[in-house]
């Protein structure tokens, strides 16, 4: 028998996909290719400004060629296929990981739209079908609380596979908590596993309103754009505090007049790679006992030590982790240096469902052996194109954790650890040349964020095309482009950016 459960659990490669490392897709001719070529994909190349556009405003010679998407926003084929074969018809339907999930999709289906929705059982998943009228709605349940059927789980079930062998799987998940737990100093049983990282963030809002039922939570700088929404549509509403500078004071005055149930924040901030100075926020929220929620997603605990400071963490598992952008999943933390450690654990605990598919959790377990290796590397190949896009005559702005709030990111910064490979930049005249840089980058181009190959979005279109007056009042610009540095040659790499730099 195989040492290694998760091996057991993780299917064996097939015929080797086009390397993106150097081969990147990046042409107008490839809208919609998988990134990478797997049907677990959870990325699609945009390759033009004007595919963003036409995907933003669901156009269908844009639509209609995507062979992928990140899951929470577009539905996979695999996964549209288990909700008809479950529902029996074509209503608006889809699958959830289990019944307290569909349930609350019940209930929110109803709220925002007042349309009737079902339930309908099947095995450990449960469908939700609703009317035309709740469609949004049950997408929207889907994209922010991000309890998802994953593209793995729902293969299984269509090839008559509900269940992985259940020694193999605890046994798998074990070893994944265990390794995420020596990430995160702390014990095994602090990590609580989550099928993707906005279900991690979702069990995290969970737990502060079932600890202070009615209470409002605040948002700590720009957030990623489901943060916000999650907080907003399944709380008891949200305030924005986007001003980095101003949040210490801001904060201060707010907890005095309305004392939040939490407060989230994600360090460093995506996409401008600032971080709130937690040094200064810490202190205030546990004099008055208010858990502050934070997310590493862009540093990676490689990176930053958020223990001294956050009392839950949520992350995930889909980017720098797994790496290979082909697989979903989310941990929430609870921090035991938190002086709130026994109260929010517990109530995690008694809510906590385990909802990562077996197979998802396998691969992730295996991708975590190179993880630490990986990120030193995007470290590297992140700050040699940072600091060349810095001085490049093309470019007006750089955003990177290095300078953007320097002294609040190095206050949390390990001592070997580095800046991360997100780098976000603003050309200048960008209205005219940020389409066109985008468009002669000569590196992958899509959602998402942490993969081995190098990325490029046009961030503020994909995250807040409806909304663009609103996240440029709140500093960020319409025509900023986000590079997600991958682990290619950095010479080789920054060629291909100067190229496309240097032709305007």
């Amino acid at each position: 028998m195989n040492s290694n459960p998760a091996e057991n659990l993780v299917p064996p490669p097939s015929t080797p996909a086009r390397d993106l490392l150097t081969q990147p897709v990046w042409r107008g001719d490839e809208l919609g290719l998988a990134l990478p070529e797997s049907p677990h994909a959870v990325s699609v190349a945009l390759p033009r400004w004007q595919d963003v556009v036409g995907y933003e405003e669901k156009r269908p010679e844009v639509l209609d060629r995507l062979q992928s998407g990140y899951p929470r926003f577009v539905i996979h084929p695999l996964v549209r296929e288990l909700a008809r074969w479950i529902a029996g018809d074509d209503r608006p339907c889809l699958p959830l990981p289990s019944a307290r999930s569909a349930e609350w999709c019940v209930k929110f289906i109803s709220r925002l739209s007042g349309a009737r929705a079902t339930v309908i059982p099947h095995g450990q998943v449960h469908a939700v079908a609703t009317t035309p009228d709740g469609d949004t709605a049950l997408r929207a349940f889907w994209q922010h609380t991000g309890l998802i059927v994953s593209t793995r789980q729902a293969e299984a079930i269509l090839g008559g596979c509900s269940h992985s062998p259940e020694a193999e799987s605890a046994a798998v998940k074990r070893s994944l908590r265990r390794r995420l737990a020596s990430f995160y100093h702390c014990a095994e049983d602090d990590v609580f596993l989550a099928p993707t990282g906005m279900a991690a963030q979702f069990a995290a809002l969970q737990t502060v309103i079932a600890r202070a039922p009615g209470r409002a939570t605040v948002q700590l700088g720009f957030p990623y754009v489901d943060t916000l929404k999650l907080q907003e549509k399944f709380g008891a509403g949200a305030t924005l505090l986007h001003n980095l500078a101003r949040i210490p004071d801001d904060l201060c005055e707010l907890v005095r007049s309305a004392p939040p149930a939490a407060c989230f924040c994600e360090l460093p901030g995506n996409p401008l790679l600032g971080s709130a100075d937690v040094r200064r926020i810490t202190p205030v929220l546990r004099a008055h006992r208010i858990p502050l929620v934070a997310d590493d997603v862009v540093a990676t605990p490689v990176n930053v030590d958020l223990g001294p400071y956050a009392d839950l963490v949520a992350t995930s598992l889909t980017k720098y982790f797994a790496g290979t952008c082909d697989v979903m999943g989310g941990a929430l933390i609870c921090n035991p240096r938190s002086p709130l450690y026994g109260e929010l654990k517990a109530i995690v605990r008694s809510q906590h469902e385990d909802l990562l598919w077996p197979g998802d959790a396998a691969v992730l377990e295996q991708r975590l052996h190179s993880f630490p290796h990986r990120m030193h590397r995007h470290n590297l190949n992140g700050l040699l194109v940072a600091e060349r896009l810095r001085v490049h005559p093309a470019v007006e702005r750089v955003w990177y954790p290095k300078w953007e709030f320097s002294d609040a990111y190095e206050a949390v910064r390990r001592p070997s650890g580095g800046w991360g490979a997100l780098v976000t930049f603003l050309p200048r005249a960008a209205e005219v040349t940020a389409p066109r840089i985008y468009d002669r980058l000569a590196v992958c181009k899509g959602p998402s964020l942490g993969t081995t190959f190098t990325l490029a979005c046009p961030f503020t279109l994909l995250a807040h095309y409806t909304e663009l007056d609103w996240a440029e009042a709140c500093g960020v610009p319409r025509h900023l482009i986000r590079l997600s540095v991958g682990l290619e040659d950095p010479e080789e790499l920054w060629g291909r950016l100067a190229t496309a730099l240097d032709d305007v």
